[in-house]
């Protein structure tokens, strides 16, 4: 059975790392992202990505913007890592 492929897209290489170990324990192939931009290259280029994990907050090309650009071509999951609590920050 082939594995399961994740992106994780988060500037910051420790949360990318912790998320990573624990899925990759679980039977995930997971590929990182350390930006939007490269975000969008890797999805783009690999059309075996079965979900995105996503950081909101990252410079240059936020998760949100990420977002959009994917969901105007796909519907893959997306699931959101984010320190947000503000209400308009959830409906976003």
């Amino acid at each position: 059975m082939e594995k399961r492929k994740m992106l994780m897209v988060d500037d910051e290489e420790r949360m990318r790392k912790l998320i990573k170990d624990f899925l990759t324990r679980h039977d995930f192939q997971v590929v990182e992202a350390g930006d939007g931009e490269a975000a969008i290259d890797i999805f783009f280029n690999d059309k075996n990505i079965d979900l995105v994990i996503l950081d909101v907050m990252m410079p240059g090309m936020s998760g949100i913007q990420v977002c959009k650009e994917i969901r105007s071509f796909s519907n893959v999951p997306i699931l959101f890592l984010t320190a947000k609590v503000q209400e308009a920050d959830k409906l976003t």
